[in-house]
């Protein structure tokens, strides 16, 4: 496993190109490029595997406050465990639906770590309120991933078992917007049967943690509660779909925003960087990233663009 820990902008971008270039020449599937801390900094490497790993699959383009607050509400709601779970920050370099975005995927792992460094202290600020608690979550790491596969039918085979993540019970706990749960349950992404056919055992041993998505384009709340209502009732049993991830709570819907937040998105996060709205790309995306843009020696090597 090739480990990218360094904080120099232009070493990081270096780095993950070579990075890049092994995952591709390698012909594997899924591979952990890095992981925070590091291994120098905490003992964190040599403890038992995890048992949960959470898994946040995205372009990145750029990583933002939503994606922080999907990870912490996560991990707040976990239930503690001597053995603390693991977080996967996960960029497929091909993806089912979306061309290239204008970062490289160089440019996009640079700010997945610097985005994981912040997530960190978050992490380790939700728990200081419970000290038990804390000693386990301080304990959680993020790692920073790729996979050449789109689909979770395809990939979550290669993620556990494997080297990183070595126990067959570990269990994938995916989390995604209600967007991705509605692509997820479309058949067109399931040839030649074009069913849910291979969610079947995805879902039987992992999870999806789903956050509301409340813009016009998905419908409201009850629209959204009513789309997994009907899997649970069994009106997707003629495709493939089972009641029992829905009853079983395989699939789990949860809040993202309050009404009065906010919307948050890496579109947004983009635009105020081209504008140079600095008030707004604060409000988008997280600190050290913000520093980033504003760091007139940074030759903009990571540019949120």
């Amino acid at each position: 496993m090739s480990l990218v820990n360094c904080h120099d902008p232009e070493v990081m971008i270096a780095r993950f190109q070579q990075a890049l270039e092994s995952f591709r020449t390698s012909k594997a599937i899924f591979r952990v490029i890095a992981s925070l801390p590091s291994p120098q900094s905490t003992p964190r490497i040599s403890g038992p595997p995890p048992k949960t790993v959470y898994i946040l699959d995205s372009s990145f383009n750029p990583p933002t406050l939503a994606h922080a607050h999907i990870i912490l509400s996560a991990l707040r709601a976990s239930t503690p465990s001597s053995t603390p779970p693991q977080v996967l920050l996960l960029l497929a370099i091909q993806n089912a639906d979306k061309a290239a975005q204008p970062a490289t995927f160089e440019k996009r792992l640079a700010m997945m770590q610097l985005f994981a460094d912040d997530v960190l202290g978050d992490i380790s600020s939700l728990f200081q309120s419970d000290s038990k608690t804390q000693r386990e979550q301080d304990k959680v790491g993020i790692d920073i991933g790729l996979t050449t596969l789109p689909y979770f039918a395809d990939k979550y085979q290669h993620i556990s078992p494997s080297e990183q993540y070595p126990l067959q019970e570990t269990e994938q706990v995916h989390l995604i917007g209600y967007d991705t749960l509605v692509r997820c349950f479309d058949t067109k992404y399931y040839p030649p049967q074009y069913t849910l056919g291979p969610l079947q055992s995805f879902l039987k041993k992992h999870k999806l943690r789903v956050t509301y998505r409340t813009d016009d384009m998905w419908g409201d709340k009850a629209a959204q509660d009513k789309f997994l209502r009907d899997v649970g009732e069994g009106r997707k049993v003629s495709v493939g779909g089972l009641k029992e991830w829905v009853t079983d709570k395989r699939i789990e819907m949860v809040e993202g925003k309050e009404d009065s937040q906010e919307v948050i998105s890496s579109t947004k996060a983009r635009a105020a960087s081209r504008n140079e709205d600095n008030e707004t790309l604060a409000r988008t995306v997280t600190p050290i990233l913000v520093n980033q843009q504003r760091n007139p020696n940074s030759e903009a090597v990571i540019v949120i663009a």
